[in-house]
């Protein structure tokens, strides 16, 4: 069996695949021409951040798995590999705990200013500590997450740890499944309205798509943080943008952004109430370990028919060839 790599993996992953003997690979250059040449008689394809559509797949003539080092595959046509009967493998139980340890952190920098004292002590202004601006506690402010998927779940943990107030909205999602959490279950526009603290856990669709827009940003209190980990096109950075530098809430941190990389001069790059990270949440040592082992599983157990397949990683669940 031929494996490409697309992007680099934690070496636990090549491990596993050596054991199995498989010819696998590294790609780094995913100019299309190259891919073309590259992935011709692969069997699998163990995918990081590079794009993957139908110009280069029907290049693909062995291809019956793409594994995704990760668990969004935006990145992939889904379509054309449904249509080819091509399953798609996310590493659903890997970054959970990196991704929620990212929010509450977020949460926690933006709620406590923390930049903001390190630099007045950094600059020996210690006894001018009352002139910053006011911090506040997560003690029994309220929590508003959407998505209630793995990540979700593990976030609203976390939050519980503070003694929040944890909503959760999502639709797909039975209501005795979420309250027998003890959480509360809300909708979209009651839980923007009632929200201190937003974290968005949903995948990038057509009905996702700017899901946080304009008239969303209005009904939310001046005093809320929005944290996204999930995929950028999820809030719309104009109206976004906006919102921060007028201070109509408090503030928002962004993992990920809706052209990555971003463009340098990204006008919120330039506003003080808003966190950047570069798509990092999950890219803690640990979790890296955890999504090499099992996308290189996922690839493994697909392609030798192994019964260990947890089914739950393949997306596609179609009559697939193998």
């Amino acid at each position: 069996m031929k494996i490409a790599i697309m992007g680099e993996i934690h070496e636990d992953g090549w491990q596993i695949l050596k054991k199995e003997n498989f010819d696998c690979f590294e790609i780094n250059d995913f100019e299309e021409e190259n891919l073309k040449k590259e992935l011709i008689n692969v069997d699998g394809i163990i995918l990081r951040t590079a794009n993957l559509h139908s110009e280069v797949l029907e290049y693909c003539n062995n291809l019956k798995i793409i594994t995704r080092h990760g668990v969004g595959y935006d990145n992939v046509d889904l379509e054309y590999l449904n249509k080819n009967k091509i399953a798609l493998g996310i590493t659903s139980k890997s970054n959970a705990i990196s991704v929620a340890e990212h929010v509450l952190t977020s949460f926690l920098y933006l709620t406590k200013n923390i930049h903001l004292s390190d630099k007045l002590t950094r600059e020996g202004r210690f006894s001018e500590k009352s002139s910053l601006p006011n911090f506040f506690e997560l003690f029994k402010k309220n929590a508003v997450i959407f998505g209630f998927g793995r990540i979700g779940k593990e976030v609203a943990k976390r939050c519980e740890g503070f003694d929040m107030n944890i909503y959760v909205v999502d639709p797909f999602i039975d209501r005795e499944e979420i309250e027998k959490y003890g959480y509360q279950v809300s909708d979209k526009i009651e839980g923007l309205k009632l929200a201190d603290y937003i974290s968005l856990h949903l995948p990038l669709n057509n009905k996702t798509k700017n899901f946080i827009s304009e008239d969303e940003f209005l009904i939310m209190k001046d005093t809320a943080i929005i944290v996204n980990t999930a995929r950028g096109g999820i809030i719309h950075e104009k109206y976004l943008e906006r919102t921060l530098k007028e201070k109509k809430i408090r503030g928002a941190a962004l993992d990920v952004f809706q052209i990555e990389p971003p463009n340098k001069d990204h006008p919120i790059f330039k506003l003080p109430n808003v966190l950047l990270s570069p798509h990092n949440a999950a890219l803690t040592l640990e979790c890296r370990k955890r999504m090499s082992i099992e996308a290189a599983e996922n690839t493994i157990y697909f392609l030798n028919k192994d019964s260990k397949l947890n089914s739950d990683n393949i997306v596609n669940r179609l009559e697939i060839k193998t």
